[in-house]
């Protein structure tokens, strides 16, 4: 019979749901981890020097139809077609104070340089202006309550409106008048002030997001044609500026151009008549060499999103373990994607093959839930993937709110301590057992030797006894450990021995657990990266 005293250590102990050993092996798979890897887009100054990251994107639909001149831009479907001004009419006004808040906290700007054909116009006073007008196409089913003559451009009865002037809130511009942005900039910032270009967003879905002034589906050829001609822009203007692209939006955008897409969409999906007549190619490798061929293109970047509503809010059971398991489309060649993918994306060996040795890059990714655990679980576990495949740029969409746990799984990797302290830039071996459970990543640091472990503790309920079992590596001490767990910000908690080439914790569901373990002959000291 149990004593009372037995009763009560079984009450407050906690059990363990599972057992976990994690191996480490210092000397194997040894490669650098590219720092721009951890970038965001819009962060404030203050986000960009807290959360330690070295990549800021300005992107996005609105970015399509930027102008310049007018310091406008048209927001497209995420905002009733409205062609909006900026406070300031001051000529690339927000561009270059986005430049400047950027270049303020150390890291580097990421500018769109639209390639669409069409930019925001603006009326008296620098009134808005709206591409769908209820006076002039009728009745709509949504209305801008700030703007009650700005609709959605659909009918009450559901259908689209159709021939609509796109001269209303927007006028043609070309090349030219995107190289004369791009001599601002130098002018503003110097030759390499900005050094990453990006050409334009999501061409392949214009004809949704941009269907008042491009309401066919783009060709391959057209797209081709408008990067080539920019690009060339860009160059003459900056050589040293990196252009990166196609920037396309997913899965769908990666295989079909928007002509395909509209019309397969049209034709119970049966047919790709712009893919058949180039051969059957898939569409963004096809961009991609055209635009190699002709060295206009020096990073291979795309978009991506989960396609089974991760990017939402949903934190139910089965959503916790889908958004778990779906980052394995991101490198796992065993992985069938679960949503209406329905294949083997395995994203970035996928892109390395089609950048024939350039440099590749996501721009916009996002696996949602960043007010819970589970979403910064997934978070620190996307940036351990790009780190450990060797990513080279990527962007997160957008910057997580300050203090949210999504926001803390990035500094967990780039300032977990508040003195820029960073997980290590060259990637080693680790290995667990079973990912969508626990991920583990491992990285030594050049800054000191330390040997730098991060382990994502994806189970929802529970705890996980963990062992770290380290080869070719010769441990000074104790190992420092830092986590973010459930109703926490990041908190140092008790070291933990290194006793024969392993340690021993254990770890609290839904968390992310940094230990850093000094090396001997390394200088003992803050890593800045």
């Amino acid at each position: 019979m149990r004593t009372k005293a037995a009763l009560l250590l079984l009450l407050i102990t906690p059990a363990i749901s599972a057992q976990i050993t994690i191996h480490v092996d210092a000397s194997a798979n040894r490669h650098p981890i590219n720092p721009n890897i951890y970038g965001v887009a819009y962060a404030t100054t203050a986000q960009l020097a807290d959360l330690n990251v070295p990549l800021n994107r300005s992107g996005g639909n609105a970015t399509t139809r930027y102008n310049w001149q007018l310091n406008a831009s048209n927001r497209a479907a995420d905002w009733f077609y409205e062609s909006i001004g900026e406070t300031s009419a001051a000529a690339g006004e927000s561009a270059d104070t986005f430049i400047r808040d950027t270049k303020n906290a150390g890291a580097e700007p990421m500018i769109t340089i639209p390639i669409i054909g069409w930019a925001a116009k603006l009326g008296p006073n620098r009134a808005k202006l709206a591409s769908f007008s209820v006076a002039k196409y009728g009745a709509q089913q949504y209305t801008d309550y700030w703007m009650p003559d700005a609709g959605n451009g659909v009918r009450t009865n559901g259908s689209e409106i159709t021939g609509n002037d796109p001269n209303d809130a927007n006028l043609q511009v070309d090349a030219n008048f995107q190289q004369a942005w791009v001599r601002h900039l130098v002018t503003q910032w110097g030759t390499g002030g900005v050094r990453y270009y990006l050409l334009d967003n999501e061409h392949s879905i214009w004809h949704a997001t941009h269907r008042d002034v491009h309401p066919a589906g783009a060709t391959m050829d057209e797209v081709a044609a408008k990067m080539r001609e920019h690009a060339e822009k860009i160059r003459a203007v900056d050589p040293s500026a990196a252009i990166c692209g196609p920037e396309e939006w997913g899965w769908g955008g990666y295989l079909y151009s928007g002509y395909d897409q509209q019309w397969a969409a049209a034709h119970n999906w049966s047919s790709f008549p712009d893919r058949a007549a180039h051969g059957g190619a898939d569409y963004v490798p096809w961009l991609v060499a055209q635009l190699r061929a002709a060295h206009l293109l020096d990073i291979v970047t795309v978009h991506f999103y989960p396609q089974s509503g991760e990017t939402g809010n949903d934190v139910s059971t089965s959503m916790q373990l889908r958004r778990n398991r779906s980052t394995r489309s991101l490198w796992d060649p065993a992985y069938t994607d679960e949503s209406w993918i329905g294949d083997k994306v395995r994203l970035i060996p996928r892109m390395r093959e089609w950048a024939g040795g350039l440099p590749i890059g996501i721009t916009e990714y996002n696996w949602g839930a960043e007010s819970d655990m589970n979403g910064a679980t997934a978070q620190a576990d996307i940036l351990g993937i790009f780190g450990r495949e060797g990513l080279d740029l990527a962007a997160r969409w957008t910057t997580p709110q300050t203090g949210s746990p999504a926001y803390d799984a990035i500094r967990m990797y780039r300032n977990y301590d508040g003195a820029k302290s960073a997980f290590g830039d060259t990637s080693v071996s680790a290995a667990g057992t079973n990912p969508d459970e626990v991920a583990v990543f491992a990285a030594q640091r050049s800054a000191d030797g330390a040997l730098t472990v991060m382990i994502v503790t994806k189970i929802l309920s529970g705890t996980a006894a963990t062992t770290v079992r380290i080869a070719n590596f010769n441990a000074a001490g104790a190992a420092q450990r830092w986590q973010l767990a459930s109703g926490t910000r990041i908190q140092r908690g008790a070291d933990v021995a290194v006793n024969g080439g392993a340690l021993s914790l254990t770890l609290p569901a839904k968390s992310v657990t940094l230990l850093v373990i000094p090396g001997t002959g390394g200088r003992r000291r803050t890593a800045r990266h």
